[in-house]
């Protein structure tokens, strides 16, 4: 049977040939069409079905990149109000809405192509020195998609005059030399230029002397942000056991001591949008910023490890980190700040 079929196909090819030769040229696309359809039927009687599917098909041309700018890090960042917003999702996809910039509540930015230091600064009413310093910053190099922390900084304004040093300073506003080092980006061998300006964060001004009463004995203490609503009951103790060696003070903040490495727990449910696990990071050293869905933020500084990362969904109770002596510390302990709300604790 077999040779009878190539019998006729050899024939048929002979005939088309001598065809072909007789005719005109503009016929021979026809002759051929048919003998290359003859020729593809008895192929696919042969070899195996072979079905293509198209919505394969659609998936491969819809793998090319129709976006202009694929390495575009994060999400673009809208300013309102003068307030920059972050997009919905960062670059590692945690949340990142931050509130107003010149509250009392920690915010996130993160890098655009084009931005500046000095540009951001000004956005958010800060120094260039205090984005700097909040995120160990040398040289003033920025990536875009970079996440910055702005810290509500506060701080002296110090006016250098004839025969001041750095050390000086520090004493006169009771302030930490590293950190006014860090922050104005000198050193203890720097010569101060009388008339320049040199921050002293954290720097207490002395009152002026009053009459010692029994009302007004002792030095006030420097505290912002206490004034917030009392939320009863919505925050937990944030480790067990401990004992408090300083009260309210700085942002809202107590300090708890007990053993390095005591767990640290989270005061109520909500997402860590900050995570650090190194650097001086404005003094708090290793410190987690979670951020809750009533509106404000807990604090949890100088932590010898973290047990989460940035973007993470935690639980009340649930361990966080681990107590240590990092960033501006003089022993173990725990630095817990609330941040728009009253301090339970």
């Amino acid at each position: 049977m077999r040779t009878s079929v190539d019998r006729v196909i050899k024939g048929l090819f002979v005939v088309a040939l001598a065809i072909a030769v007789s005719v005109p040229s503009f016929t021979h696309a026809g002759v051929f069409s048919f003998i290359a359809s003859f020729f593809a039927q008895e192929a696919s009687a042969e070899a195996p079905t072979s079905t293509v599917n198209t919505q394969n098909v659609g998936l491969l041309e819809a793998a090319i990149n129709p976006d202009p700018n694929p390495a575009k890090g994060g999400g673009d960042i809208t300013v309102v109000g003068g307030v920059a917003l972050l997009s919905e999702t960062g670059p590692i996809g945690t949340l990142a809405d931050i509130e107003e910039a010149h509250s009392d509540t920690i915010s996130l930015y993160v890098v655009r192509r084009g931005d500046t230091l000095g540009a951001i600064a000004k956005m958010f009413g800060v120094t260039t020195n205090t984005i700097r310093w909040a995120n160990d910053i040398t040289g003033g190099i920025i990536q875009p998609g970079q996440t910055l922390v702005i810290l509500p900084i506060t701080g002296v304004r110090h006016t250098v005059t004839k025969g001041d040093t750095i050390q000086g300073i520090a004493k006169k506003y009771k302030a930490d030399l590293n950190e006014i080092m860090q922050y104005n980006d000198i050193d203890e061998s720097t010569k101060l230029a009388i008339g320049e300006i040199v921050v002293v964060p954290e720097g207490e001004v002395s009152p002026p002397p009053v009459t010692r009463t029994s009302s007004s004995a002792g030095r006030p203490a420097t505290l912002r942000g206490a004034n917030g609503p009392d939320l009863d009951g919505y925050y937990i103790r944030p480790l067990i056991g401990g004992k408090k060696t300083q009260g309210l003070h700085g942002y809202n903040g107590v300090d708890v001591a007990s053993y390095l490495g005591a767990p640290i727990l989270a005061a109520a449910s909500g997402q860590a949008i900050i995570a650090r696990g190194s650097g001086w990071n404005g003094g708090y050293g290793t410190y987690i910023v979670i951020a809750h869905a009533n509106g404000t933020q807990t604090l949890y500084a100088h932590l010898s490890s973290l047990a989460i990362y940035e973007g993470k969904q935690v639980v009340r109770g649930e361990i966080i980190g681990y107590m240590g002596s990092t960033g501006r510390s003089t022993g173990t302990h725990l630095h817990f700040e609330v941040r728009g709300a009253k301090n339970p604790f």
